[in-house]
């Protein structure tokens, strides 16, 4: 089940995606945002103020990386003319993979 929003989507930190993937199910969807990411991450053509543009940033990057680490699965739903759902959904988890928690303080460490 896909958490629907009319308007924009709350906002989903770095911080919030990582927690939601390490106690989610399996099959579980997040929208991790609501519009058209290619544009709203480039500074000179975004309506984003800097700070909400520097974390949708942080969020798309982390989405990336814990795709990456196979802990989710990155799709998109199409809502309109240049707006989209971007969706993360959990895969099932594997003993082998370590939390997104604790790989993205290793990575920093």
């Amino acid at each position: 089940m896909t958490t629907r929003f009319v308007g924009n989507a709350p906002k989903v930190s770095e911080f919030k995606l990582m927690a939601w993937v390490d106690t989610a199910a399996p099959g579980a969807r997040l929208v991790y945002h609501d519009g058209f990411l290619a544009v709203d991450m480039t500074s000179n053509v975004s309506t984003l103020r800097k700070p909400d543009l520097e974390d949708l940033r942080a969020t798309a990057s982390v989405a990336f990386r814990l795709c990456e680490l196979g802990r989710i699965h990155l799709v998109q739903e199409r809502l309109g003319p240049d707006r989209f759902a971007y969706v993360a959904i959990v895969r099932p988890h594997n003993c082998a993979v370590p939390s997104a928690a604790v790989k993205q303080l290793a990575s920093t460490a």
